[in-house]
Protein backbone atom coordinates (compact mmCIF):
# COMPACT_ATOMS: atom_id res chain seq x y z
CA UNK A 1 0.00 0.00 0.00
CA UNK A 2 1.26 3.45 -0.75
CA UNK A 3 0.47 6.05 1.75
CA UNK A 4 0.50 9.81 0.48
CA UNK A 5 1.43 13.11 1.77
CA UNK A 6 2.78 16.58 1.06
CA UNK A 7 6.18 16.12 2.26
CA UNK A 8 8.25 13.01 3.23
CA UNK A 9 11.09 14.04 5.29
CA UNK A 10 13.58 11.41 5.62
CA UNK A 11 15.79 11.79 8.86
CA UNK A 12 14.71 12.83 12.33
CA UNK A 13 17.55 15.20 13.32
CA UNK A 14 17.39 18.84 13.79
CA UNK A 15 16.84 19.61 9.98
CA UNK A 16 13.85 17.40 9.59
CA UNK A 17 12.12 17.59 12.54
CA UNK A 18 12.18 21.91 12.43
CA UNK A 19 11.24 21.75 8.88
CA UNK A 20 8.32 19.39 9.70
CA UNK A 21 7.33 22.10 12.25
CA UNK A 22 7.78 25.13 10.19
CA UNK A 23 5.67 23.47 7.41
CA UNK A 24 2.93 22.25 9.93
CA UNK A 25 2.52 26.10 10.63
CA UNK A 26 1.70 26.95 6.89
CA UNK A 27 -0.71 24.02 6.95
CA UNK A 28 1.19 21.44 5.34
CA UNK A 29 1.52 17.73 5.88
CA UNK A 30 4.44 15.19 6.37
CA UNK A 31 5.40 12.14 6.85
CA UNK A 32 8.78 11.93 8.86
CA UNK A 33 10.83 8.56 9.48
CA UNK A 34 14.05 7.94 10.99
CA UNK A 35 15.41 4.39 11.01
CA UNK A 36 16.98 5.01 14.51
CA UNK A 37 15.17 4.38 18.29
CA UNK A 38 13.27 7.41 20.19
CA UNK A 39 15.88 6.57 22.87
CA UNK A 40 19.11 7.06 20.65
CA UNK A 41 18.29 9.93 19.29
CA UNK A 42 17.49 11.77 22.73
CA UNK A 43 20.21 10.30 23.94
CA UNK A 44 23.50 10.78 21.57
CA UNK A 45 25.17 13.47 22.94
CA UNK A 46 26.60 16.29 20.74
CA UNK A 47 27.73 19.22 20.65
CA UNK A 48 26.06 22.48 21.81
CA UNK A 49 26.21 25.57 20.45
CA UNK A 50 23.38 27.52 19.19
CA UNK A 51 23.75 30.51 17.25
CA UNK A 52 21.54 33.75 18.35
CA UNK A 53 19.25 33.22 14.63
CA UNK A 54 18.64 29.58 16.02
CA UNK A 55 17.86 30.56 19.12
CA UNK A 56 15.28 33.19 18.16
CA UNK A 57 13.40 30.16 15.21
CA UNK A 58 13.34 27.57 17.89
CA UNK A 59 11.53 29.81 20.56
CA UNK A 60 9.52 32.13 18.33
CA UNK A 61 8.08 29.20 16.33
CA UNK A 62 7.07 27.19 19.41
CA UNK A 63 9.75 24.40 18.52
CA UNK A 64 11.65 24.84 22.28
CA UNK A 65 10.52 26.10 25.46
CA UNK A 66 13.44 25.18 26.67
CA UNK A 67 15.96 26.89 24.61
CA UNK A 68 16.30 29.99 26.74
CA UNK A 69 15.24 29.05 30.05
CA UNK A 70 17.31 25.52 30.26
CA UNK A 71 20.40 27.28 27.72
CA UNK A 72 23.09 29.54 29.18
CA UNK A 73 23.53 32.40 26.93
CA UNK A 74 27.68 32.78 26.41
CA UNK A 75 28.79 36.48 25.14
CA UNK A 76 32.06 35.41 24.07
CA UNK A 77 34.90 32.86 24.52
CA UNK A 78 38.49 33.02 25.21
CA UNK A 79 41.17 32.30 22.52
CA UNK A 80 44.28 30.77 24.46
CA UNK A 81 47.68 31.00 22.86
CA UNK A 82 51.76 31.39 24.14
CA UNK A 83 49.72 30.97 27.79
CA UNK A 84 47.53 33.89 27.98
CA UNK A 85 43.73 34.24 27.47
CA UNK A 86 42.80 37.00 24.69
CA UNK A 87 37.92 37.76 25.32
CA UNK A 88 36.34 37.93 22.06
CA UNK A 89 33.37 40.07 23.13
CA UNK A 90 30.77 38.99 21.06
CA UNK A 91 27.58 41.06 23.11
CA UNK A 92 30.32 44.42 22.87
CA UNK A 93 31.58 44.41 19.36
CA UNK A 94 28.18 42.58 17.23
CA UNK A 95 25.55 43.17 20.27
CA UNK A 96 25.06 39.13 20.05
CA UNK A 97 25.35 35.84 21.58
CA UNK A 98 25.36 32.25 21.48
CA UNK A 99 23.49 29.42 23.81
CA UNK A 100 25.04 26.83 25.14
CA UNK A 101 21.89 24.36 24.63
CA UNK A 102 23.03 20.54 23.69
CA UNK A 103 21.80 18.96 20.23
CA UNK A 104 19.67 16.45 22.12
CA UNK A 105 17.92 18.29 24.24
CA UNK A 106 16.46 20.50 21.32
CA UNK A 107 15.97 17.28 19.51
CA UNK A 108 14.21 16.32 22.91
CA UNK A 109 12.44 19.54 22.39
CA UNK A 110 11.43 19.29 18.76
CA UNK A 111 10.41 15.70 19.46
CA UNK A 112 7.69 16.34 21.96
CA UNK A 113 6.47 19.09 19.79
CA UNK A 114 5.70 17.44 16.75
CA UNK A 115 3.86 14.46 18.32
CA UNK A 116 2.06 16.88 20.98
CA UNK A 117 0.91 18.48 17.24
CA UNK A 118 -0.01 15.00 16.36
CA UNK A 119 3.17 14.57 13.98
CA UNK A 120 2.99 11.76 11.71
CA UNK A 121 6.53 10.78 12.60
CA UNK A 122 8.13 7.10 12.40
CA UNK A 123 10.71 5.69 14.66
CA UNK A 124 12.91 2.36 13.22
CA UNK A 125 12.06 3.22 9.51
CA UNK A 126 14.60 3.28 7.27
CA UNK A 127 14.51 4.44 3.81
CA UNK A 128 16.44 2.08 1.70
CA UNK A 129 15.53 4.23 -2.01
CA UNK A 130 14.00 7.24 -3.38
CA UNK A 131 12.41 7.27 -6.94
CA UNK A 132 10.45 8.84 -9.35
CA UNK A 133 12.59 12.26 -8.27
CA UNK A 134 11.58 13.87 -11.94
CA UNK A 135 8.12 13.47 -11.41
CA UNK A 136 6.35 15.38 -9.21
CA UNK A 137 5.03 12.34 -7.43
CA UNK A 138 8.60 11.26 -5.69
CA UNK A 139 8.31 8.43 -3.46
CA UNK A 140 10.58 6.56 -0.56
CA UNK A 141 10.89 3.32 0.16
CA UNK A 142 11.39 2.10 3.24
CA UNK A 143 11.63 -0.76 5.59
CA UNK A 144 9.93 -0.30 9.01
CA UNK A 145 11.16 -2.22 12.69
CA UNK A 146 9.27 -5.78 11.46
CA UNK A 147 11.01 -5.85 8.06
CA UNK A 148 7.39 -4.78 6.62
CA UNK A 149 8.17 -2.50 3.45
CA UNK A 150 6.47 0.82 3.37
CA UNK A 151 6.26 3.52 0.32
CA UNK A 152 5.60 7.15 1.09
CA UNK A 153 4.08 9.14 -2.29
CA UNK A 154 4.63 12.68 -1.80
CA UNK A 155 4.96 16.22 -3.40
CA UNK A 156 8.46 16.78 -2.14
CA UNK A 157 10.95 14.33 -0.93
CA UNK A 158 13.44 16.06 1.73
CA UNK A 159 16.76 14.07 2.66
CA UNK A 160 18.02 15.10 6.29
CA UNK A 161 19.51 12.06 6.73
CA UNK A 162 22.73 12.71 7.06
CA UNK A 163 26.02 11.59 5.13
CA UNK A 164 25.17 8.00 4.37
CA UNK A 165 21.29 8.75 3.51
CA UNK A 166 19.52 7.81 0.70
CA UNK A 167 18.53 10.69 -0.71
CA UNK A 168 21.87 12.09 -0.42
CA UNK A 169 22.80 9.27 -3.33
CA UNK A 170 19.60 9.65 -5.27
CA UNK A 171 20.35 13.48 -5.58
CA UNK A 172 24.06 13.60 -6.46
CA UNK A 173 24.37 10.48 -8.15
CA UNK A 174 27.84 9.60 -8.77
CA UNK A 175 29.31 13.00 -8.33
CA UNK A 176 29.30 13.58 -4.82
CA UNK A 177 30.61 16.43 -4.05
CA UNK A 178 33.42 18.85 -2.75
CA UNK A 179 35.05 16.94 0.12
CA UNK A 180 38.44 17.71 2.23
CA UNK A 181 39.90 15.11 5.04
CA UNK A 182 41.87 16.62 8.39
CA UNK A 183 45.01 15.19 8.85
CA UNK A 184 43.82 15.52 12.92
CA UNK A 185 41.39 14.55 15.18
CA UNK A 186 39.57 15.58 18.12
CA UNK A 187 39.92 13.33 21.17
CA UNK A 188 36.73 13.59 23.66
CA UNK A 189 35.87 13.31 27.04
CA UNK A 190 32.96 13.84 29.16
CA UNK A 191 33.60 14.05 32.72
CA UNK A 192 31.67 14.82 36.50
CA UNK A 193 33.14 18.66 37.20
CA UNK A 194 31.94 21.85 37.70
CA UNK A 195 32.77 24.26 34.48
CA UNK A 196 36.67 25.62 34.61
CA UNK A 197 35.18 28.50 33.28
CA UNK A 198 32.35 31.07 32.39
CA UNK A 199 33.03 30.94 29.06
CA UNK A 200 34.49 28.32 26.31
CA UNK A 201 38.38 28.52 26.08
CA UNK A 202 39.59 27.50 22.31
CA UNK A 203 43.17 26.97 23.02
CA UNK A 204 46.55 26.60 20.62
CA UNK A 205 49.50 25.02 21.92
CA UNK A 206 53.01 23.53 20.80
CA UNK A 207 51.53 20.33 21.61
CA UNK A 208 48.33 20.78 19.97
CA UNK A 209 44.83 22.25 20.08
CA UNK A 210 42.07 21.84 23.11
CA UNK A 211 38.75 23.06 23.60
CA UNK A 212 37.54 23.40 27.18
CA UNK A 213 33.55 23.27 26.72
CA UNK A 214 30.45 22.34 29.34
CA UNK A 215 26.95 20.71 29.05
CA UNK A 216 25.65 21.65 32.79
CA UNK A 217 26.85 22.29 35.73
CA UNK A 218 27.86 19.23 36.59
CA UNK A 219 28.97 17.95 32.95
CA UNK A 220 31.70 19.11 30.84
CA UNK A 221 32.84 18.42 27.53
CA UNK A 222 36.48 18.54 26.37
CA UNK A 223 38.33 17.84 23.75
CA UNK A 224 41.70 17.53 22.42
CA UNK A 225 43.86 17.47 18.82
CA UNK A 226 45.24 13.76 18.35
CA UNK A 227 45.70 11.40 15.50
CA UNK A 228 42.51 10.32 13.49
CA UNK A 229 43.72 6.71 14.24
CA UNK A 230 43.72 7.01 18.35
CA UNK A 231 42.52 4.40 20.60
CA UNK A 232 40.10 6.00 22.54
CA UNK A 233 40.87 3.12 25.37
CA UNK A 234 44.31 3.37 25.10
CA UNK A 235 44.86 6.46 27.97
CA UNK A 236 44.57 6.31 31.79
CA UNK A 237 42.44 9.08 33.24
CA UNK A 238 45.06 10.32 34.69
CA UNK A 239 46.70 11.23 31.47
CA UNK A 240 44.30 12.25 29.45
CA UNK A 241 43.86 14.75 32.31
CA UNK A 242 47.62 15.76 31.95
CA UNK A 243 46.97 15.76 28.00
CA UNK A 244 44.59 18.36 28.59
CA UNK A 245 45.86 20.32 31.24
CA UNK A 246 49.30 20.91 28.96
CA UNK A 247 46.90 21.91 26.52
CA UNK A 248 45.77 24.69 28.41
CA UNK A 249 48.68 26.26 30.04
CA UNK A 250 47.29 29.35 31.99
CA UNK A 251 44.04 27.59 33.41
CA UNK A 252 43.42 25.49 35.90
CA UNK A 253 40.54 22.86 35.06
CA UNK A 254 38.42 21.29 37.54
CA UNK A 255 38.56 17.71 37.03
CA UNK A 256 36.20 14.93 37.75
CA UNK A 257 35.11 11.16 36.64
CA UNK A 258 35.58 10.63 32.66
CA UNK A 259 32.59 8.58 31.86
CA UNK A 260 32.79 8.59 27.94
CA UNK A 261 35.38 9.37 25.72
CA UNK A 262 35.20 9.33 21.67
CA UNK A 263 37.74 10.53 18.73
CA UNK A 264 35.89 13.10 16.02
CA UNK A 265 37.09 12.52 12.98
CA UNK A 266 37.28 16.09 10.63
CA UNK A 267 35.50 16.66 7.64
CA UNK A 268 34.53 18.95 5.43
CA UNK A 269 31.73 18.13 2.73
CA UNK A 270 29.49 20.19 0.12
CA UNK A 271 27.22 18.39 -2.23
CA UNK A 272 27.65 18.82 -5.50
CA UNK A 273 23.73 19.32 -6.28
CA UNK A 274 21.01 20.44 -3.05
CA UNK A 275 18.81 19.44 -5.42
CA UNK A 276 17.46 16.99 -8.52
CA UNK A 277 13.36 18.21 -9.12
CA UNK A 278 11.24 16.83 -6.51
CA UNK A 279 14.32 15.42 -3.80
CA UNK A 280 15.82 18.05 -1.98
CA UNK A 281 19.04 18.16 0.73
CA UNK A 282 19.26 20.03 4.01
CA UNK A 283 21.29 19.68 6.85
CA UNK A 284 24.16 17.25 7.11
CA UNK A 285 22.72 15.49 4.05
CA UNK A 286 24.45 18.52 2.24
CA UNK A 287 27.37 19.48 4.01
CA UNK A 288 29.62 18.32 6.66
CA UNK A 289 31.89 21.10 8.79
CA UNK A 290 34.81 20.75 11.42
CA UNK A 291 33.28 21.15 14.47
CA UNK A 292 35.79 24.36 15.67
CA UNK A 293 33.75 27.13 14.46
CA UNK A 294 30.44 25.77 16.08
CA UNK A 295 28.26 25.59 12.18
CA UNK A 296 26.83 21.95 12.10
CA UNK A 297 23.94 22.53 13.54
CA UNK A 298 23.12 25.99 12.90
CA UNK A 299 23.72 25.86 9.29
CA UNK A 300 20.98 22.85 9.26
CA UNK A 301 18.71 25.75 10.62
CA UNK A 302 19.60 28.17 8.19
CA UNK A 303 18.92 25.73 5.06
CA UNK A 304 16.09 24.61 6.92
CA UNK A 305 14.13 27.99 7.15
CA UNK A 306 14.84 28.64 3.50
CA UNK A 307 13.47 25.89 2.33
CA UNK A 308 10.40 26.22 4.68
CA UNK A 309 9.60 28.98 2.77
CA UNK A 310 10.14 27.89 -0.66
CA UNK A 311 7.93 24.59 -0.04
CA UNK A 312 5.12 26.92 1.56
CA UNK A 313 5.38 29.25 -2.34
CA UNK A 314 5.33 25.52 -4.10
CA UNK A 315 2.47 23.93 -2.49
CA UNK A 316 0.72 26.67 -1.27
CA UNK A 317 0.70 29.10 -4.23
CA UNK A 318 1.97 26.80 -7.01
CA UNK A 319 5.26 28.88 -7.24
CA UNK A 320 8.00 26.82 -8.05
CA UNK A 321 10.65 30.03 -8.33
CA UNK A 322 12.09 29.77 -4.70
CA UNK A 323 12.36 26.27 -4.72
CA UNK A 324 14.74 26.75 -8.03
CA UNK A 325 16.46 29.44 -6.33
CA UNK A 326 17.12 27.51 -3.15
CA UNK A 327 20.66 25.73 -3.86
CA UNK A 328 22.00 28.91 -4.59
CA UNK A 329 20.72 30.98 -2.02
CA UNK A 330 21.59 27.96 0.65
CA UNK A 331 25.44 27.68 -0.86
CA UNK A 332 26.36 30.57 -0.40
CA UNK A 333 25.89 30.49 3.69
CA UNK A 334 27.27 27.19 3.14
CA UNK A 335 30.73 28.03 1.57
CA UNK A 336 30.61 31.26 4.40
CA UNK A 337 30.43 28.53 7.11
CA UNK A 338 32.76 26.19 4.91
CA UNK A 339 35.34 29.19 5.04
CA UNK A 340 34.86 29.93 8.81
CA UNK A 341 34.71 26.92 9.91
CA UNK A 342 38.28 25.73 8.07
CA UNK A 343 39.84 29.22 9.48
CA UNK A 344 39.09 28.40 12.77
CA UNK A 345 40.80 25.22 12.48
CA UNK A 346 44.02 25.87 10.33
CA UNK A 347 44.10 28.85 12.50
CA UNK A 348 44.10 27.05 15.75
CA UNK A 349 45.44 23.18 15.30
CA UNK A 350 48.90 22.00 14.63
CA UNK A 351 49.79 20.31 11.64
CA UNK A 352 51.47 17.18 11.68
CA UNK A 353 53.90 18.37 9.16
CA UNK A 354 54.16 22.42 10.81
CA UNK A 355 57.65 23.77 10.96
CA UNK A 356 58.94 26.49 13.55
CA UNK A 357 57.66 28.79 10.59
CA UNK A 358 54.58 27.41 10.25
CA UNK A 359 53.92 27.53 14.14
CA UNK A 360 55.48 31.51 14.34
CA UNK A 361 53.05 32.09 11.54
CA UNK A 362 50.17 30.99 12.94
CA UNK A 363 50.83 33.06 16.64
CA UNK A 364 50.94 35.66 14.27
CA UNK A 365 47.54 35.05 12.90
CA UNK A 366 46.35 35.01 15.94
CA UNK A 367 47.53 38.19 16.94
CA UNK A 368 46.60 39.80 14.31
CA UNK A 369 42.60 39.06 15.23
CA UNK A 370 42.81 39.34 19.10
CA UNK A 371 44.46 42.95 18.23
CA UNK A 372 42.26 44.24 16.05
CA UNK A 373 38.98 45.85 16.19
CA UNK A 374 38.07 44.83 12.71
CA UNK A 375 39.62 40.92 13.23
CA UNK A 376 37.40 40.29 16.59
CA UNK A 377 34.62 41.58 15.24
CA UNK A 378 35.04 39.01 12.01
CA UNK A 379 34.87 35.74 14.28
CA UNK A 380 32.37 37.57 16.72
CA UNK A 381 30.24 37.97 13.25
CA UNK A 382 30.72 34.37 12.12
CA UNK A 383 30.75 32.69 15.33
CA UNK A 384 27.33 34.08 16.41
CA UNK A 385 25.96 33.54 13.27
CA UNK A 386 24.63 35.91 10.00
CA UNK A 387 21.15 36.63 9.79
CA UNK A 388 18.90 34.26 8.59
CA UNK A 389 17.42 34.65 5.02
CA UNK A 390 13.97 34.40 4.32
Amino acid sequence: MTERTAVAIVGAGPAGLLLSHLLDAEGIASIVIDSRSREEIETTIRAGILEQGTVEILDSTGASDRVRTAGVRHDGIELRFDGEGHRIDFASTVGRGVWLYPQHEVLKDLIAARLAAGQDLRFGVGAVAVEDVETDRPRVIATGPDGERIEIEADVVVGADGSRGATREVVTGSHGGFYREYPFAWFGVLCEAPPSADELIYSSSPDGFALISQRSATVQRMYFQCDPEEDPERFSERELWDILQARVPGTTLREGRIFQRDVLRFRSFVAHELRRGRAVLVGDAAHTVPPTGAKGMNLAVADVVLLADALRALLAERDERPLDAYPERALKRIWKAQHFSWWMTSMLHVAPDATDFDRRRQLGELRSVVESEPGRAYLAEAYTGWPLER
